[in-house]
């Protein structure tokens, strides 16, 4: 459940806790990516079933479609109240609202609903039986023009007993299984752009290696 992530990452604070407000931190996750936050961030604002993906195991969660390998200027516009989509069982089903927009530094997504998936006004008072959450992701710059991605968040299951065996038995393998797959094709993908557009940016300024060593030689 702390898939890459270091003991400060886990115990430190994390933004987000105002939005659940019984919740409990949930786990926390981390991957160090080469390229800086704002060439992380775009990747991450276009996650949606019907848009970017969701960079996991694309036949559970995507349709078996291939979540995005490029950023696409189309996915680029989101704010905060949009709803997200996400393939189960067959069919589009709706996923978390963004909750959060903090441009290159995190990005919150929402969900409250009853136990049935119902959509509930949070600025009602909690009933009963609900589920609450919020599914962040935080970027730190690190040094080098490296980011740091961080996805932890908070969570409420009502009754307690709820809690228990969600937190325990579905959450447990689901985060390991589909988040941390998440986070190593979001490197993998972000990083192949990020070389692939210097090497462009390169021989566009200089023009082509060899040639350059030919003239020289010539």
């Amino acid at each position: 459940m702390h898939w890459g992530a270091t003991e400060e990452e886990v115990t430190g604070p994390y933004p987000g806790a105002e939005l659940v407000p019984e919740g409990k931190r949930s786990s926390t996750m981390a991957v160090t990516i080469e390229a800086s936050p704002d060439q992380v961030w775009p990747w991450l604002v276009q996650i949606g079933w019907d848009r970017g993906g969701w960079y996991s195991w694309d036949r559970l969660d995507n349709a078996g479609r291939p979540s995005a390998r490029e950023v696409h200027p189309e996915w680029q516009n989101v704010a905060v109240g949009d709803q997200l989509s996400f393939w189960a069982l067959g069919r589009r089903m709706d996923a978390y609202r963004v909750g959060v927009l903090e441009p290159n530094r995190f990005l919150g997504l929402y969900g409250y609903t009853d136990l049935r998936g119902r959509w509930l006004d949070p600025k009602e008072p909690r009933p009963a039986a609900y589920m609450e959450a919020i599914w962040g992701f935080q970027l730190n710059e690190g040094s080098g023009g490296r980011t740091r991605l961080v996805v932890s968040g908070y969570q409420t299951f009502r009754p307690r007993w709820i809690e228990r065996f969600v937190s325990d038995w579905l959450l447990l393998p689901t985060a390991w299984i589909m988040q941390a797959r998440m986070l190593a094709v979001l490197k993998r993908n972000i990083e192949r752009a990020t070389n692939a557009q210097v090497h462009t940016v390169s021989e566009s300024r200089d023009g082509p290696v060899g040639t350059k060593n030919l003239s020289a030689t010539g």
